[in-house]
């Protein structure tokens, strides 16, 4: 073959595999998808709890992050372990499991750690952090009717009975009193209030898989969270000290409904049972299953574990929360990923000052949302540029035909001109 036919051949082939190869990253986050069960979204109900209310549509899925918050490896949906390392304990039940460093960071070991499920009582934490972070723990708060008609369990507030906000969170955090949890979203300026809060608490820290539907945790429509994020609200929680001292407490006084005092006991059984536990808090709906996440300290290193959609069968789940403890300690600093410090930040778009000309940095991201363009050609660009490809070849071909007919006129001037002699 000549070799100008050899070069339009090869051009038509590169331009038509740039226009149309698929993007990379794209299909591998639909394999993945497809791979992880609950990627996007928990498991279905099992009940009519998440039905929308007459006339209104449930919330959409939350968006999967293009990369694994903490890490590629979390992005797996089965067990993730770092090399060479021993296997996990048997009888964990949980569908979702996560063990990290309190202090590092670093998640030790985990079973598909961004898989999506229900928090039950644990989002309560999320609630938790909020209020130790918006309210004063001396401020007294008046229970209202409302808040005495909320589904239980409850601790047992008084219509206009007075309490202070270090009281309603013993009440909250010990015994996972729901009517606590509305009392203390009133006051955080209403329950939708308080839920913009919890869910923007969330995404600052990187907990994305995560939507607070209910301040205590009851299911509803849209409700998720992942182990991941609960181990990363957990962590953030105990840095405010009056949540850290009030999720350690096994007894905690309270006022009664009928005047006097009652003793709250704490329902995380790990805190009397396990050497070095710093607190937990325990959830459970029907369609959540047994939820769990809890802290302990050994030898200066502090561990958190997180259980989702658990059982209780044929070992409870603290006891399970334990197992996972004691084989987290047993290993050594390294890790699969990392609880983040904070949500990533999109990368800013950065224009140039003529008109009708952007930066490489633009082109790098997706209006501004800092998120590779699934090709290198980008969303616009690729017609472009196989346009741009075809008029090339086409001028191309034109050329070549335009020379080999100057070059065949040439010929018959000069047989001619020969004849003529």
């Amino acid at each position: 073959m000549p070799f100008t036919k050899r070069l339009i051949v090869a051009l038509v082939l590169a331009t038509a595999t740039a226009a149309f190869a698929a993007p990379t990253g794209t299909a591998q986050q639909a394999a993945g998808s497809a791979q992880c069960a609950n990627r996007e979204t928990p498991p279905p109900p099992v009940d009519t709890s998440e039905q929308p209310a007459p006339g209104q549509k449930a919330p959409t899925a939350l968006e999967v992050p293009e990369k694994p918050i903490g890490g590629d490896r979390l992005g797996e949906c089965g067990l993730i372990l770092p090399p060479n390392s021993a296997q996990p304990p048997s009888g964990i039940t949980a569908a979702s499991w996560l063990l990290a460093d309190m202090d590092s960071g670093a998640v030790i070991a985990a079973y598909d750690p961004h898989g999506r499920q229900r928090p039950a009582s644990v989002i309560k934490v999320l609630l938790a952090m909020v209020v130790a972070k918006e309210l004063r723990g001396d401020l007294v708060v008046t229970a209202s009717a409302e808040d005495t008609q909320q589904e239980c369990t409850c601790v047992g507030l008084k219509d206009g009975g007075q309490y202070t906000v270090r009281q309603l969170l013993h009440g909250l955090l010990l015994t996972s009193g729901n009517d606590v949890a509305h009392t203390l979203a009133r006051q955080l300026g209403g329950v939708p209030n308080a839920l913009r809060k919890m869910n923007a608490m969330a995404k600052e820290l990187g907990a994305l898989d995560t939507r607070a539907v209910t301040p205590s945790g009851l299911d509803a429509p849209g409700t998720s969270t992942s182990a991941y994020d609960v181990g990363l609200i957990f962590r953030g929680a105990m840095k405010y000290d009056e949540f850290a001292q009030a999720i350690k407490l096994q007894q905690a006084q309270f006022p009664g409904r009928n005047g006097g005092t009652i003793m709250l006991t704490n329902d995380n059984r790990l805190l009397a049972n396990y050497e070095g536990a710093l607190g937990g808090k325990t959830g459970f709906t029907d369609d959540s299953q047994h939820t769990y996440v809890g802290a302990a300290e050994r030898n200066g290193r502090r561990l958190v574990v997180v259980l989702l959609r658990g059982q209780q069968t044929p070992t409870r789940i603290d006891a399970q929360a334990s197992k996972l403890l004691d084989y987290g300690f047993a290993m050594g600093p390294g890790g699969v990923g990392k609880l983040v410090d904070g949500a990533p930040q999109p990368k800013p778009n950065v224009v140039t000052t003529q008109n009708n000309e952007a930066s490489n940095e633009v082109a790098a991201s997706d209006n501004g949302t800092g998120r590779p363009t699934p090709t290198a050609f980008g969303t616009v660009g690729l017609p472009i540029t196989a346009a741009a490809g075809i008029a090339l070849l086409a001028g191309l071909l034109l050329y070549v035909r335009g020379k080999r007919a100057k070059a065949a006129r040439a010929r018959r001037q000069a047989a001619q001109a020969a004849q003529g002699v």
